[in-house]
């Protein structure tokens, strides 16, 4: 993900912020932005910030960090990001510091009430959890694991073009894990469901969080193993065979899809072993 200047420590409190504390303000799917900063004082918020409540986030630069969310009639379109955009597009955003903020704020929001009585959840003690006081569970932010592939065949690799994303760019086969499945596993499945094509020598690369809404998303290499291309058509749109001399638009290196893929590229330039 981006890198930042802030400097931005993960944490939890069960407190509401101070004079000195800073607040992460989300407006709907993007970041309240004025000019001064991804980060303001609760002073500084417009409205009535602070109605939603308040989540501990950690610490940047010294302060204490929490988010919340402001209505949407009170915020000005010019001063919101989307979050997608900071993510891919804006080099210094503090990704880890949004990507947390994001998936710490659907949390809160989703389990105010317990899952299995329904009654008012509140903040544990020392976790950061939801507790029911009358079942004596905790709900803790959801994690969603999800693949992500690169598929190597002699000196071309696989990009594919998503049918639910207006980009231009061509990215790499994703997915959910299902229940009872490895990673390994997974990677085969949704590269069969999706193009049709057999895989093998999977290996693990790397892994970076994704808020889109709480995934956690696992990189991986693998070799064309046979089969052709027949592309699910309600997730994929185009997919080929490119090499990295000739390939269209791609993700920014922001990204874990964007770093594979310029991974892989080094990986064929440099003739490294593939199928």
């Amino acid at each position: 993900m981006a890198t930042s200047t802030i400097q931005w420590r993960p944490g939890w409190t069960i407190d509401t912020p101070g004079k000195d504390d800073l607040v992460l303000a989300l407006s709907g799917s993007g970041i309240f932005k004025p000019d001064n900063g991804w980060l303001q004082p609760l002073e500084k918020l417009p409205g009535n910030a602070g109605d939603a409540g308040f989540v501990s986030l950690g610490s940047a630069d010294g302060h204490r960090v929490f988010v919340t969310e402001l209505p949407g009639s009170q915020v000005a379109e010019q001063d919101v990001v989307p979050l997608r955009d900071a993510l891919m597009m804006i080099s210094d955003a503090p990704a880890a510091m949004l990507s947390t903020g994001f998936q710490v704020w659907q949390w809160f929001r989703d389990h105010q009430y317990c899952g299995r009585c329904g009654g008012r959840t509140g903040f544990h003690a020392r976790e950061r959890a939801r507790w029911c006081s009358r079942c004596n569970i905790p709900w803790y932010p959801r994690l969603a694991p999800c693949v992500i592939v690169v598929i190597r065949r002699q000196d071309r690799y696989l990009l594919a073009k998503s049918s639910r994303v207006r980009r231009h760019f061509y990215s790499l086969i994703a997915g959910f894990v299902e229940p009872g499945e490895s990673l390994e596993a997974a990677v085969a499945r949704e590269v069969k469901e999706e193009t049709g094509l057999d895989v093998t020598n999977i290996q693990y690369q790397a892994s970076e969080p994704w808020p889109f809404p709480h995934q956690l998303m696992a990189g991986f290499f693998a070799d064309y193993a046979g089969g052709e291309l027949v592309l699910q058509e309600d997730e994929i749109a185009d997919a080929g065979w490119f090499s990295p001399r000739s390939r269209p638009p791609v993700p920014p290196e922001t990204t874990i899809s964007g770093r594979l893929i310029r991974d892989m590229e080094k990986m064929i330039t440099s003739g490294g072993a593939g199928t």
